[in-house]
């Protein structure tokens, strides 16, 4: 299964934030959305890093509260990593347990076409297996 296929199901939409804009702002957009990351785009729409809930705890408990008047480009994950519509998910999940990321960026042809999670990639894993195990009962039962 493909990159391509988790999108079809969960969909294209991401949650974009500024470099500039505030960490406090960042920190409201993943509470609204109930998200885990947002991607970081340039003032060209091109993607520079990550800001994940991950970026945000690690600078709280080294710093305290006062991050909140950071803006995002101190606190995110850069350079970025990314993957392709084309990338088979076992190899994204390989990716991303290796660099212990949670959350990748879609690109293909320098356009931004959606982002996936772990856990979007592993529920999609484990709806495939089901529906193996299905089709094996329902074959399994035609013998029988």
């Amino acid at each position: 299964m493909l990159i391509s296929d988790v999108l079809r199901t969960k969909g294209h939409h991401v949650v974009r934030i500024h470099p500039t804009d505030s960490v406090e702002t960042a920190v409201h957009k993943l509470a609204e959305h109930r998200i885990g990351a947002l991607v970081v785009e340039d003032r060209w729409m091109k993607p520079v890093g990550i800001f994940s809930e991950r970026d945000f705890i690690n600078a709280v408990a080294r710093d305290g509260a006062s991050v909140l008047g950071l803006e995002v480009e101190q606190l995110m994950s850069h350079p970025i990593l990314t993957c392709r519509a084309s990338d088979r998910i076992d190899a994204v999940l390989a990716t991303m347990t290796t660099a212990r990321i949670r959350h990748l960026p879609v690109i293909d042809n320098n356009e931004l076409k959606g982002i996936v999670s772990i856990g979007d990639l592993v529920k999609h894993r484990l709806d495939e297996k089901e529906l193996e195990a299905s089709v094996l009962r329902d074959i399994s039962r035609m013998r029988a």
